[in-house]
């Protein structure tokens, strides 16, 4: 349950505040400024971002009930009892009226229940078991006894993160208790009072269960998956880790374990925030990873989709699955989700030790960083995706929840939301590094790497000490002084290596054919002792280049059966209509036009509505979309568009068609019957590659088959106004039917 009005559309977050009315309330509390401890500003609960908030101060319990039925509120904030003399918070009671029994909480609440109910009062295990009982999905509450300030320091970090961003309670809660983890427990100086000096901290949880993200199928796919359990595997991710330095604010310090253990989950919580909120975009077909493209089995595909996160950050991954999950839109964001969101751990934070053998450092203060405050350095390893997403956060004044972890700049890019009272609080809980000697002893005045000016790119190269002198004459210096001959050793040239171009692994997966009468495997023969011509060199390299694309042909699309004409006798109108309707059953609504067919497609070529079907009757003919750059995309297919026109200067038009064929037309192409079944006519194979057709015969063939010296590059036959193929058989012919010159003429 995210935190936003259920069953509405608003994207507020409405929290009902109901305070103790004792004789000092946080929102009005001014603590005294002394030598022996730094101020600590209290927050005032206010409405801000997309937090709504409602204050009532010591109500009875009838407008307790009114309030709560007229408003229904996502979240319910019950306060303790607070005293000028006691850090402690009471328990709950409002004027005369003692609610701190299960009996007594649990009658407030009738049939209108809150999302969240958080409960700020000592030792309420008891009372959020009855809440969590009565109904209420998610309960905080303390466990034992706490001060103010903890209090505080909590409810900012969990406000912070609900007004920032459309989050989930679980994780909303997760990012406000490693916040509490990061300053109150983990610096142990947060207890003010002698009572709660005891070896049971005080803690604040959650009861309640974690969200799942729903990744089953689609009724209408449930026969075909059962029937092709391979197609049923998850999505797979493909991204790197990068290094990231944070400037967390508070005193330097040692980077211990629990301090990293509270920052990485904290960090986790952030970016599970973003994930769960984020709607999939834009999706292309994408070129496998190197290296792994060999690896990928009969019906795997690689998508190249874009992101937009729940705080309008955007974000671009590559992944690949079966084909049933990466054409439904859907699914596929959801399987995405899924991924992100179960990793184990997203983030994992270095300590100074894992990543150098240099001591911690003390960073330079600045303004424009926490303030002018202390801060210490946290180089954190997080996915790519991730580091656009935190680089994409930090700009924002309206994004608080870097702030409630102490973030204070990433990368050098400082933290725009943070603010002055936003230090003071953090460093109110923080030691005192000069009483700390362990801390001064390990800590060493060394400015950060990426502070230190780049060393000079010119300097004066010193003589090798390890060269010994060369027994050479002795040559004369200035005024008859005799100097003796440089050294060769120093002036040597260094050497340069030659770097290979490394191209990805394309597998044996597309160049094994097998021959059915002889039971064996014939692989393509490649010449090995006498070097290729250079035209067949680049008819193989453009070959190998080809092969790297993945045949989508084959995969195992469920029918559409709409009972459509074939395409050659098929009307226009007939075939755009057919087409809506698969989009829309295949859940792709985003690209149906709510004009409907008169409106159809909704993109623009060349001044003109881009023709749909005089592009799906051209591909098909030269054989589907797997064929890649053996069709001539500008000068066969564009030219037999309505969007052509004869003064036409349109630049990247081919690949302009591809985009539009991948978005509209790819996944109707698997689901029909409409392709010509092509195969070499060298090879006869089927496989992906670079394809030519012949323009006598009209036959296909594969440009690196034909091992005829004298065709040129593959591109020649490719451009628009490109070379006219001929093969082998029907070049034979031609020859032969030549006539024969008469009288020497």
């Amino acid at each position: 349950m995210m935190f936003s009005a259920q069953g509405s559309s608003r994207s507020h977050c409405s929290l009902l505040a109901v305070l103790c009315g004792g004789e000092v309330s946080d929102t009005k509390r001014k603590q005294p400024v002394s030598d022996d401890k730094p101020r600590y500003p209290f927050p005032v609960l206010a409405s801000s971002g997309r937090l709504e908030v409602q204050l009532l101060n010591n109500p009875s319990i009838d407008e307790f009930r009114r309030v709560l039925e007229s408003s229904g509120p996502n979240i319910v904030y019950l306060q303790g009892e607070q005293n000028a003399d006691i850090e402690e918070i009471g328990s709950l009671v409002w004027g005369d009226v003692d609610l701190s029994t299960p009996e007594a909480l649990c009658g407030l609440f009738g049939s209108t229940l809150p999302t969240t109910v958080y409960l700020e009062v000592p030792n309420g295990d008891k009372l959020a078991e009855v809440l969590h009982s009565k109904g209420v999905p998610y309960v905080i509450y303390w466990k034992n006894k706490f001060s103010r300030y903890e209090a505080c320091h909590f409810r900012q970090a969990l406000l912070s993160v609900i007004q920032s961003s459309c989050s989930h309670t679980w994780d909303a809660f997760q990012l406000a208790h490693a916040s509490f983890r990061l300053y109150c427990v983990r610096n142990n100086n947060c207890v003010s009072s002698d009572s709660q000096k005891q070896s049971i901290r005080p803690e604040p949880c959650l009861l309640g269960y974690p969200p799942k993200i729903d990744i089953s199928r689609p009724e209408v796919d449930m026969q075909e998956e059962e029937s092709s359990p391979e197609n049923l595997a998850a999505v797979k991710i493909y991204d790197d880790d990068v290094t990231m330095r944070f400037l967390v604010c508070g005193s330097p310090c040692v980077l211990d374990a629990f301090l990293l253990r509270s920052l990485e989950d904290g960090l986790n919580a952030l970016l599970s925030i973003e994930i769960r909120g984020s709607k999939l975009h834009n999706r292309a077909s994408a070129p496998p990873p190197p290296l792994q493209a060999g690896t990928f089995s009969r019906g795997v595909v690689t998508m190249r989709c874009e992101f937009s996160t729940c705080s309008s950050t955007h974000m671009s991954l590559l992944v690949s699955g079966s084909a049933q999950t990466c054409f439904n839109d859907q699914l596929l964001e959801n399987h995405i989700k899924n991924e992100l969101i179960e990793k184990d751990q997203l983030v994992r934070a270095q300590s100074s030790s894992e990543e150098s053998k240099l001591p911690p450092s003390e960073p330079r203060r600045s303004a424009s960083i926490a303030c002018g405050a202390s801060v210490f350095e946290v180089s954190v390893k997080v996915p790519t995706w991730a580091s656009q997403v935190l680089r994409q956060l930090a700009p924002d004044v309206s994004y608080r929840s870097l702030v409630m972890l102490g973030i204070a700049s990433i990368q050098g890019l400082s933290v725009a939301s943070f603010e002055k009272d936003d230090a003071e609080r953090f460093l109110f809980f923080c030691k005192n590094p000069g009483k700390d000697p362990s801390l001064a002893s390990s800590l060493i005045s060394r400015t950060p790497s990426w502070l230190v000016p780049p060393p000079p790119s010119r300097k004066r190269s010193e003589p090798c000490k390890d060269t010994k002198p060369l027994n050479c004459p002795v040559m004369e210096g200035v005024n008859g002084i005799p100097r003796p001959k440089a050294s060769v050793a120093p002036m040597r040239p260094i050497p340069h290596t030659h770097r290979h171009k490394m191209l990805p692994f394309s597998g044996f997966y597309e160049t094994e054919r097998y021959d059915g009468d002889q039971g064996k495997v014939n692989l393509p023969v490649v010449p090995v002792k006498q070097p290729a011509p250079v035209t067949h060199r680049k008819a193989l390299s453009s070959s190998y280049q080809a092969q790297q694309i993945i045949s989508l042909n084959p995969l195992p699309l469920k029918k559409h059966g709409c009972g459509r004409a074939p395409i050659q006798v098929c009307a226009e109108e007939e075939f755009l209509r057919d087409v809506m309707q698969f989009l829309i059953l295949r859940g792709h609504t985003r690209l149906v036009p709510q004009g409907g067919l008169p409106e159809f497609p909704d993109a623009i070529l060349n001044a003109k509505r881009l023709d749909l079907f005089n592009l799906y009757r051209e591909v098909v003919s030269r054989g589907g979309f797997h064929v890649g750059n053996g069709i001539n995309w500008k000068g066969q297919v564009f030219s037999k568009m309505r969007n052509h026109t004869l003064t036409n200067r349109m630049t990247g038009v081919g690949n302009t068609l591809k985009r539009h064929y991948e978005t509209y037309l790819l996944e109707y192409e698997l689901a029909h019957d409409d392709v010509d079944g092509e195969c070499c006519l060298l090879c006869h194979s089927s496989a992906a590659g670079d394809w030519v057709n012949c323009g006598v015969c009209g036959e296909w063939a594969h440009f690196g088959c034909d091992r005829r010296q004298g065709l040129g590059a593959f591109k020649d036959y490719a451009k628009t106004d490109g070379l006219e193929y001929v093969c082998p058989h029907c070049s034979i012919s031609n020859f032969k039917k030549k006539p024969k010159p008469m009288n020497g003429y």
